[in-house]
């Protein structure tokens, strides 16, 4: 088969992927510098070919609890949203990093603090690879320096938060989302049945069946015991990432000089 090559935004790459990927849901918000995520989701209606859910939410903290919901169930879920967007879901995506639950979510970085401008910046690096919300967790940290790799990695992202239950994020500055570049798009995956996501997941919510007691997602515990076990459990983990993967593509959770469209200047892309 012919490679299928177009020119489009990095923010039209993301939502094309995401729909080739075989993405279950996006919940989302609008907010420049990153709306045609959404909109170009809403252009091409995945729900009516793919199935894929795609659903404005009515605020940014409801888009987060939406993802953590589908997280939970085993499914391919995602959102993006813009720097104050992303504050906002700060809470949520603790949550999810607290229960362990892989999910996407989008970050087409503008200038602040506060609302500061639509213009495009890198200032959520340390928000990014520290965390972001209370608690100590961390996220898988992807940062494209091409719209290609807008698209290559929502993919890898779903990937490797699968594979090592963790939130993901793609860190991409306003100019990776807003400029046009070619790519090769993937080939179309079909989503996962119900049937392959309990066999993938088989921590994930399911409701009560036959062969075994319902499953229970939650970020709490009481114990304080438990809880240093969990917490040292996390910390391991986090340990693994920051050994196990580095280079351009995969920011350390510790550092990393030039990224994105930055790194273009350095001949680093």
């Amino acid at each position: 088969m012919a490679e299928e090559v177009v020119l489009m935004k990095g923010n039209e790459a993301i939502a094309h992927a995401a729909i080739r990927f075989g993405v279950d849901g996006y919940f989302g918000y609008p907010i420049t510098p990153q709306s045609e995520i959404l909109e170009t989701l809403a252009d091409e209606k995945p729900w009516e070919t793919t199935g894929m859910v795609v659903l404005q939410a009515e605020s940014e903290v409801a888009a987060i609890n939406m993802v953590y919901g589908g997280a939970a169930s085993g499914k391919m879920v995602m959102t993006s949203s813009s720097s104050p967007g992303v504050s906002l879901k700060q809470e949520g995506i603790s949550y999810i990093a607290g229960a362990e639950l892989p999910c996407l979510i989008v970050n087409v970085m503008r200038g602040g603090p506060g609302l500061g401008t639509i213009q495009p910046s890198q200032a959520d690096y340390f928000q990014t690879v520290k965390g972001g919300g209370h608690g100590d967790y961390r996220l898988i940290a992807l940062a494209p320096a091409s719209v290609q790799e807008m698209a290559d990695f929502v993919g890898l992202a779903f990937d490797l938060a699968f594979k090592y239950r963790n939130p993901a994020i793609i860190l991409a500055d306003g100019v990776i989302g807003q400029m046009m570049e070619k790519v090769v798009l993937p080939e179309q995956r079909p989503r996962l049945t119900n049937e392959e996501v309990m066999a993938r997941c088989p921590w994930a919510t399911f409701g009560k069946l036959k062969h075994r007691g319902p499953n229970i997602v939650t970020s709490l515990e009481l114990d304080p015991a438990e809880m240093e076990k969990r917490n040292i459990h996390l910390q391991q983990k986090y340990a693994f990432f920051r050994y196990a993967y580095g280079g351009r593509e995969i920011l350390h959770l510790y550092g990393c000089i030039q990224y994105g469209s930055y790194s273009r200047k350095f001949g680093f892309f």
